[in-house]
């Protein structure tokens, strides 16, 4: 378990990453009375948030940014496992440093994240989202990232701002989900049936037969829920575990993009260049 704290302008930055062979539970708590917004890359990781005799659990984590209000009476409860680590990233800062914000911030948490600013718990839950690949892209850039020093801090600090700024404008151009709770279950099937068939994903038809939901509302409802369409979260994922592979095991471009799905090497360099802006060949320079 890695965990760093990082204070810019008036927010805490809390940087969390673990991977582990076996399942591992791990705790923490904050020392006073925060709003926070969590953002939570690779791994799936299972969240528990509890306080007195209250519990919540949340299932599904890759990819969601979890706003929240919480004080020193709640505990944040990890479980963490090989199939499960931990990315996550926690942008918070007390409501007394609101006004103090830079570049109007501390307005767009009054406006959009009313209930976190005058909480009536100990934890309140406010909006919820997975996050576009454009945010999924700055979170891999920074757990990625090799810079050190003054330049890395640089780079962070406008990592967090660009992060933010996605969050922000989400709230602000998304009406309020009408998913129903039986539908949001099997979107999130869906999401991990793509997730771990990679290299022979279902069609869309079949994957609908497998969660029993039509494909319109199957194709409708995933953008709305996860932020993009099927085939593109599908190829987001395979991008992400190419690029990982490059980073972490000696396997050649070809043995990689055949193991994400892609039969043509040019199309894999292609669609891995257009994300990441670089070609999968100038990882390992």
């Amino acid at each position: 378990m890695t965990r760093d704290i990082v204070n810019i302008n008036d927010y805490i930055i809390l940087v969390e990453e673990s991977h582990a062979q076996q399942t591992t539970i791990d705790a923490c708590v904050f020392d006073e009375p925060l709003i926070a917004v969590a953002f939570y890359g690779e791994g799936d990781v299972g969240l528990t948030v509890k306080y007195g005799d209250t519990q919540k659990d949340y299932q599904h984590t890759k990819g969601l940014a979890l706003s929240f209000y919480a004080d020193d009476h709640v505990q944040f409860i990890h479980t963490i496992s090989a199939l499960k680590s931990l990315q996550c990233i926690v942008v918070a800062t007390s409501i007394s440093n609101l006004q103090a914000l830079p570049n109007h911030e501390g307005e767009l948490f009054t406006q959009l994240l009313h209930e976190l600013v005058h909480p009536s718990d100990h934890f309140v839950e406010g909006p919820n989202f997975f996050m576009s690949p454009p945010m999924l892209g700055i979170l891999d850039q920074v757990f990625n990232n090799s810079y050190e020093g003054k330049t890395k801090m640089m780079f962070f600090r406008s990592q967090m701002t660009a992060l933010l700024a996605h969050f922000f404008g989400h709230l602000a151009s998304t009406k309020t989900s009408t998913i129903k709770i039986q539908e949001r279950e099997k979107l999130y099937e869906a999401k991990e049936i793509l997730s771990n068939n990679l290299e022979t994903p279902p069609s869309l038809s079949e994957l609908s037969k497998q969660i029993g939901l039509n494909s319109f509302k199957l194709k409708k409802n995933f953008k709305a829920l996860f932020g993009v369409p099927v085939f593109k979260y599908l190829q987001n994922e395979r991008l992400t575990k190419a690029h990982h592979l490059l980073s972490n095991e000696d396997l050649s471009v070809q043995e990689v993009a055949w193991d994400v799905g892609y039969d043509s090497l040019s199309s894999f360099s292609n669609a891995f260049a257009k994300k990441f802006g670089y070609r999968p060949s100038e990882i390992r320079k």
